[in-house]
């Protein structure tokens, strides 16, 4: 009795030690918080990467730097994103990753809050205007001084004395931006490889998908909340709070507005901070146990977990130097190279990512510039609009391509048909245009007559030959006319009433047939045409942007299915690594690049050079930006035509190599088969005999 006494005693012990030794959190749990903490990463690091591109017009005019310079910063995230993605996909697997991915958190929101740092360096945004001496006076001086004699075309005024170069050194700020994206693109790395192959490897099976869908979902939503901050940020003034706003004379929808575009990287830096707070204590691997106990899951929330070795014991198998592993690795990238539908089919998401990236940057300056919406409103249609038809695309994409059943070939048709379809549909953006705004000495002359070519622009005219004004100020104003004048004196206002947005200038030379009218403070609006023509622009992009993004997911099956699945995983990362490097980068620079060649008006810094352009030719930015983005799209169509070639005979090629080895075996594959499908229907027979049993019991 003692002695069965001493030993439930010990057991007793045994079991209370196991259950102190045991974590707190069971493994199902901790799978559950880190899906939950993954898909709160993939939401910050989408709102912030959207809201970047939200802000380049912002951006733009407040460091006065052309749309090439603004394509540099935001190819950037992705050069910080190449510098370190081999290392933390490789040496990140073995280590603690849940942490690894906590420290890239971390170092996304540091490298938000550097993108925000220049604004509390550079001092007050002093916009460019003609008559800012003006704004509190109680007697307001006249615009132009009659009698003066005007200064030649390109000429500047004397300098105004106490007025210097203090503000030069500023004018390099957006290198910090610079290197906070950088900084930002470094810290990105680790969530996508370490948390899905996180999942990957403690999720069942039958679950894994559908946790990498829920990530993938939830990262859609991102952008979302991105784009609408970016909205309501370039609402409010970018010094809100340090100037009085009764005496700022320019509105969001001016060239020169801008937005608070510091205070969104603020608050997207906030919650990318709280997104690395969960995985500091995640545990490295979800040891999984044979023998169930009363704290770990039931049989239902085990199933969430894979019978599976632990983690650390997946890796045995691996080489052991480097030295080893670079022999491993050239021959298999020959191997993957090798493969002409793997080859053709990284050529032609290149070509299409150039399309897509460039698209997507500028698309709300597109829409700013040529159909005069302000960049709030611009934003506000991206995020509430496109990003959910994008969303809503992919899934009815993988959705369709479950309920087709769809195989390599019909996979590729899908993607082609759908791209296709998208292609066709973009033409009409063609025929969705708005006319230059008609501004005085830059896309009309002063006579009214006609317009002006590209050799031919002059802000100075004989109406306002009497006064001294410079020909790099931009300072428009809205003549009674309904035409803009770059600046009051070069409308030849000589005088003028009221403050801030209410002043209205007097006895305009240039304004009006007969000269002498009003003008007010302020660009002149649009013609009720192109307010017209907007809707259908928008209902077009949704309709072209849902149908594009249905070939999403079969394109992507494609890239799986089209090679050895011992080779998938480098398919993959050089896929990623191929689109970012020839895709990411290149394209915002040079489309920025070819949209600069189109701007009609470019804005001056204080101490000479030229700074952010103010008006385009809307034709012409027209014409650059749809054309340069269908041609690419032309040229991968070309390309998808050997590749079907390529894709058949493959698909052809291996169907006879399955049946040489059913033969070469004797016949014994081609048997077991046939005895297979005698099974299968002897089954279906059986089971078709009992439904009508069933059926004929049922009616009795």
């Amino acid at each position: 009795m003692e002695v069965g006494a001493r030993q439930g005693q010990t057991a007793e012990n045994g079991r209370t030690d196991a259950m102190m030794r045991e974590p707190r959190s069971s493994p199902c749990s901790s799978l559950k918080m880190f899906l939950v903490a993954l898909s709160f990463a993939y939401f910050a690091k989408a709102l912030s990467g959207s809201y970047m591109k939200s802000t380049i017009t912002q951006l733009e005019r407040r460091f006065d730097i052309p749309s090439y310079l603004i394509g540099v910063i935001d190819g950037s995230f992705e050069i910080g994103n190449l510098l370190v993605i081999a290392f933390v996909s490789y040496f990140g697997a073995k280590l603690h990753r849940p942490k690894i991915i906590a420290m890239g958190c971390v170092l996304m929101s540091i490298g938000t809050f550097i993108i925000a740092l220049p604004h509390f360096i550079i001092g007050r945004y002093e916009f460019e205007t003609s008559v800012h001496w003006a704004i509190n006076s109680t007697k307001n001086l006249a615009p132009c001084s009659l009698g003066s004699p005007a200064l030649s075309q390109g000429s500047e005024p004397p300098a105004v004395p106490g007025i210097g170069c203090e503000g030069e050194s500023n004018l390099s700020m957006w290198i910090y931006v610079l290197l906070g994206n950088v900084l930002r693109g470094i810290g990105e790395t680790p969530v996508q490889p370490l948390g899905i192959s996180y999942i990957d490897d403690f999720a069942s099976e039958e679950n894994a998908a559908l946790y990498v869908s829920c990530v993938q979902t939830i990262s859609v939503i991102g952008p979302v909340f991105g784009y609408l901050l970016g909205s309501l940020c370039a609402k409010i003034y970018v010094d809100i709070g340090f100037v009085n706003m009764a005496t700022i004379t320019i509105t969001p929808a001016d060239a020169r507005w801008v937005g608070a575009w510091w205070l969104g990287y603020l608050i997207a830096g906030v919650i990318t901070l709280f997104a690395a707070i969960p995985f500091w204590f995640l545990p490295r691997s979800l040891p999984i146990s044979k023998h169930p106990s009363p704290v770990q899951c039931t049989p239902e929330r085990t199933s969430f977990l894979k019978d599976s070795p632990p983690f650390e014991h997946k890796y045995s198998a691996e080489p052991t130097s480097f030295l080893e592993m670079a022999k491993d690795f050239i021959p298999t990238l020959r191997t993957l190279l090798g493969n002409p539908v793997y080859f053709i089919y990284l050529c032609v998401t290149i070509i299409q990512l150039n399309s897509l990236i460039g698209m997507v940057t500028y698309k709300p300056k597109y829409i700013e510039q040529h159909f005069g919406q302000s960049a709030s409103k611009a934003n506000f249609l991206m995020g509430v609009i496109n990003i959910p038809a994008v969303a809503f695309g992919m899934f009815s994409g993988g959705l369709l391509m479950k309920r087709l059943k769809l195989g390599i070939m019909g996979a590729a048709r899908f993607a082609f048909g759908t791209s296709l379809i998208g292609y066709f549909l973009s033409l009409f953006f063609f025929a969705m245009s708005c006319e230059n705004a008609m501004v005085a000495g830059v896309t009309l002359s002063y006579n009214r007559k006609d317009g002006l070519s590209s050799h031919e622009h002059s802000v100075f005219g004989a109406c306002n030959s009497g006064c001294v004004c410079s020909g790099n100020d931009w300072d428009p104003v809205c003549g009674e006319d309904g035409i803009t004048y770059v600046s009051p004196c070069l409308a030849g206002c000589t005088s003028s009433f009221g403050s801030g947005k209410d002043t209205v200038f007097s006895n305009c030379s240039c304004v009006g047939v007969a000269g002498n009218l009003t003008a007010s403070a302020g660009q002149c609006q649009r013609r009720d045409d192109c307010d017209k023509m907007f809707p259908y622009f928008l209902a077009l992009s949704v309709i072209t942007s849902f149908i594009i993004s249905l070939g999403g997911t079969p394109g992507y099956m494609l890239l799986i299915r089209c090679i050895k699945p011992q080779l998938k995983s480098l398919a993959l990362g050089f896929h990623a690594l191929a689109t970012r490097t020839l895709a990411g980068i290149p394209a915002p620079i040079y489309f920025g690049a070819i949209i600069d060649t189109t701007c009609l008006k470019w804005g001056h810094k204080r101490c000479g050079g030229i700074g952010a352009c103010r008006i385009y030719n809307t034709t012409a930015y027209r014409m650059a930006y749809l054309g340069l983005t269908l041609s690419l799209r032309t040229v991968s169509f070309l390309i998808c035509i050997p590749g079907f070639i390529l894709l058949r005979r493959q698909l052809k090629k291996e169907e006879r190599n399955a049946i040489h080895r059913a033969l070469a075996n004797g016949g014994t594959e081609i048997e077991a088969l046939r005895k297979e499908e005698v099974v299968i229907f002897n089954s279906d027979k059986d089971q078709r005999t009992s439904d009508n049993s069933t059926e004929r019991e049922t009616r009795l």
